[in-house]
């Protein structure tokens, strides 16, 4: 399957090897904007890769805002999910945080030049990872600078296949201002735990991918997640 990715100054990144499970953090090489906070501290995650649980596909994409809660071993990030301009994300996320497929899974890759992103939601956390099915791009954004401000959730997707979008359970947590394409759905806000995104990124990466993409130094996992 084609690794869902991002573009960084419209270099798209699909060709690059990932490991087959990622398991934890690297020595520094690469670091995030200085902003980041200094009062976070994380717990040792003793999540793998593993094979995700199979998650039905929702039947109807019912128009209701949510509020998705990530429990990390970093601390808290909270959401709040656009149903009303993204149905289909938000139903999709809905189902797999309450059905448990986000448990014990590691957020796979940091970017911490050019964007600014964390992406989780691969359960297997080698970036291929993803339910059988897939649901349509919904609320992108026009296009422009700083088109994903910080704080802003949206999708990772591997581009269209077969005249389809391939959105499925990965997706992105923007924690600085980022300019890219606009490709990816965003379905949500960080209302609470941007600090714990900082924090990760002034960590850095271990630039497995190169020009300052790879690996979180700092081990992130999502221990549970729950959408009300």
């Amino acid at each position: 399957m084609k690794r869902f990715v991002l573009a960084v100054s419209s270099v798209a990144l699909a060709g690059l090897a990932v490991s087959p499970a990622y398991a934890g953090g690297k020595a520094a090489s690469s670091t995030a904007p200085a902003n980041s906070s200094s009062k976070v501290t994380c717990t040792t995650s003793t999540a793998v890769g593993h094979t995700p649980i199979k998650v039905a596909q929702p039947v109807a994409a019912t128009k209701k805002n949510r509020t998705i809660t990530l429990n990390t071993n970093c601390g808290s990030i909270v959401i709040a999910a656009d149903g009303i301009h993204a149905p289909l994300a938000v139903n999709a996320m809905t189902a797999f945080a309450n059905s448990g497929y986000f448990n014990e899974s590691i957020c796979h890759r940091l970017t911490t030049q050019g964007i600014f992103v964390l992406q989780c939601g691969d359960p297997t956390a080698s970036g291929s990872g993803g339910p059988a099915w897939w649901y349509a791009n919904e609320n992108l954004p026009k296009g422009a600078v700083n088109d994903y401000p910080a704080g802003t959730v949206a999708l990772a997707n591997a581009g269209i296949q077969d005249g389809h979008a391939t959105n499925g359970s990965q997706f992105f947590l923007v924690y600085a201002d980022t300019t890219l394409p606009p490709a990816y759905t965003i379905w949500g806000h960080v209302t609470s735990g941007l600090n714990v995104l900082k924090a990760i990124a002034a960590a850095g990466t271990d630039n497995a991918f190169g020009n300052g993409d790879g690996h979180p130094n700092q081990t992130v996992s999502i221990v549970t997640a729950t959408s009300k």
